[in-house]
């Protein structure tokens, strides 16, 4: 296959890592197609593809390219563009995808602190259950904590190895 910048690629080789790279996806939680989809992307030059590009690639339907990628960009780990001149889509992942995913899984994070919070006060912070439901809440806090301050040490490192 040609990447649309021109490089040859052995179909083969990329197929391999589109498939394995997918099935430790799947085995972490992320749906199949979503998976095959998001490891196409990742494995383009570009980083940049076409519907028909990734279903000829993957050899599937355009129904099951478009189901992958609206979760995918649900869960910010691509985006849609026009393409110049042109009413077709092309998807795009991001070289920070994988921040910007854990990013939006702190927003989640912020729901669950509300909910165990709620469930503190109507379970009770002296019952069982409400104990349980602080040590929760307690993890979540110091995960949420860990996170931000981790991201900024990303954003360090990542600009002393790759620059903006």
């Amino acid at each position: 296959m040609a990447e649309p910048s021109g490089t040859a690629r052995d179909p083969e080789a990329v197929s391999r890592f589109v498939e394995h790279f997918a099935a430790q996806l799947v085995e972490a939680g992320m749906q199949r197609m979503p998976a095959r989809v998001f490891g196409a992307l990742l494995a383009s030059d570009a980083g940049v593809l076409t519907s028909a590009q990734l279903g000829e690639q993957l050899q599937i339907s355009p129904a099951a390219v478009s189901g992958a990628v609206r979760y995918l960009a649900q869960v910010h780990m691509v985006s849609r563009e026009r393409e110049p001149g042109s009413r077709r889509e092309r998807y795009r992942v991001h070289g920070d995808q994988w921040y910007e995913a854990l990013t939006n899984r702190e927003a989640v994070i912020k729901r669950w602190e509300d909910a165990l919070r709620e469930g503190v006060t109507s379970l009770g912070a002296d019952t069982p259950a409400g104990r349980r439901l602080a040590e929760t809440l307690a993890f979540f806090e110091f995960v949420e904590k860990e996170v931000e301050a981790m991201m900024e040490r990303w954003r360090v490192h990542r600009e002393k190895r790759f620059g903006q």
